[in-house]
């Protein structure tokens, strides 16, 4: 099977724990969470016109697949072998049909739609306009929900291109996030799009930067231990000679490759994980984090562990207890996000003077505190900046504190200065990457910054009392 079935297989597991979850009668929403429903409409489970009759092939094979010119044989834009055709009216209905229930019958608050970029071909391409998304659109039920996007398959990469009322998985955050904090050269320009809400994919048709989900693990690849322990996949236990699972990681093992008992790749893979961790979460847009990885789950760099139902996959909750120290780091993260609605902002970044405000939303300053220049931009070796968040929410309402978020992915340390525009407001560290534990603290404005290498600090201003 090809990695693109392992997704859908994982799908569908998970589709099942949350219909368990939904059908047990939580009061999800009197708990403060929501259930959103992961869907595989994609494909069924047949495989390839040399695979069983088990599903709709047996009804209408034609009027409810995808089809080659020669009408036996499928059209595979899944990696499953068949793909069900929503361009078609049968399986449009039962799909628009199976999501009311969902909604109206089962209380769920939303749906992540694996491989959407299938679900969303007109007669061959993907196009916005397609029967499927002008179908939810209009509905009056499912227009109300989250509606989340994997926005690929195996024929289509189509990032930013779902039209408003939906969110994406945001593939180009993981991967330029990835390759920042494995210090890959001319990255940072995308990096600071990426984490001011990626504008440049969602800017546009009424999208809020609520329209990215950010992502840097999720159920298919490496977990985010693994991510900085191993170099390459590790999938032998698959039975497949490690040809399973993607080969394009972007991950760095910091020295060793697996499990080491050397303090000092053990020490540069725990600050990894939190450089991680603390830019997915302080980052616009919503947050998407993968379970375990905040008690540092590993699955030994198996990167496509689908069909391993054993200790590999299982969640160990003795890892929970060793690694409590990087679980209240999360939660400390969490937090903040939660206190300071400066990340999660309902407007995208203007880059001019905000409402109530006398500098810009958002600037950008190198370590010496001097403003980013377009050359700065462009020279491949630059892996280090300050992000200045002014404190503007971006929807009128109170301002926020301001913040900002020094970045240093250069592996040495690095000093860095407060802008002297800013060194009026007093300073306090909220987080330090490369000292989790320490309590927060005050700064002198204008003494200098250390930042260890491969680290992040947050700087929290306090705003005159009015």
């Amino acid at each position: 099977m090809t990695r693109a079935a392992r997704r859908g297989s994982t799908s569908s597991r998970a589709r099942g724990s949350y219909s368990r979850a939904t059908c047990a009668g939580w009061s999800q929403a009197g708990a403060g969470l929501e259930v959103i429903l992961d869907v595989v409409f994609n494909h069924t489970a047949e495989g390839s016109e040399s695979g069983p009759t088990l599903c709709f092939r047996g009804i209408d094979n034609a009027a409810y697949y995808r089809l080659q010119e020669d009408r036996s044989r499928y059209v595979d834009d899944t990696g499953c072998g068949n793909t069900v055709d929503l361009y078609l009216p049968h399986p449009l209905r039962l799909v628009m049909d199976s999501l009311r229930y969902w909604v109206q019958e089962m209380h769920v608050d939303g749906f992540r739609f694996d491989l959407a970029a299938s679900l969303a071909r007109a007669q061959d391409d993907f196009s916005p306009y397609s029967t499927f998304l002008e179908a939810t659109g209009q509905d009056p039920v499912l227009s109300e929900v989250k509606l989340i996007a994997e926005p690929w398959d195996i024929g289509a990469y189509d990032v930013g291109q779902f039209p408003a009322g939906w969110s994406e998985w945001n593939g180009k955050f993981r991967d330029t996030v990835r390759d920042f904090w494995r210090s890959t050269p001319s990255t940072l320009p995308d990096l600071a799009t990426r984490i001011s809400g990626s504008r440049d994919l969602y800017g546009h048709g009424g999208r809020r930067p609520s329209a990215s989900v950010n992502i840097i693990t999720v159920h298919d690849g490496f977990t985010l231990a693994d991510l900085v322990s191993y170099d390459s996949k590790h999938n032998q236990s698959n039975g497949e000679d490690n040809h399973d699972g993607t080969n394009d990681n972007r991950s760095w093992n910091c020295g060793v490759e697996g499990p080491t008992d050397d303090p000092a790749v053990l020490e540069l893979r725990a600050r990894q994980r939190r450089n991680f961790l603390a830019t997915l979460l302080l980052s616009e847009g919503a947050p998407l984090l993968l379970g375990g990885d905040e008690f540092a789950r590993s699955q030994s760099g198996n990167n496509n562990a689908y069909c391993q139902d054993n200790e590999l996959t299982w969640l160990d909750w003795n890892a929970a207890a060793k690694n409590s120290d990087l679980i209240d780091f999360t939660a400390r993260l969490c937090r903040l996000r939660e206190q300071h609605p400066v990340f999660r902002r309902r407007q995208f970044f203007s880059g001019a003077p905000a409402h109530e405000h006398d500098r810009d939303d958002l600037d950008w300053y190198r370590p010496d505190g001097q403003p980013m220049t377009p050359d700065d931009w462009g020279a491949s070796f630059v892996r280090s900046v300050t992000m200045a968040l002014s404190g503007a929410t971006g929807d009128h309402t109170r301002p926020d504190d301001p913040f900002l978020i020094m970045l240093n992915a250069w592996w040495e340390p690095l000093d860095f200065t407060i802008p002297e525009s800013l060194r009026g407001l007093p300073w306090h560290v909220e987080i330090d990457t490369a000292a989790p534990t320490a309590a927060a603290g005050t700064v002198d404005p204008a003494a200098p910054v250390r930042l260890t290498g491969r680290s992040l600090t947050l700087l929290r201003g306090t705003q005159p009392a009015s």
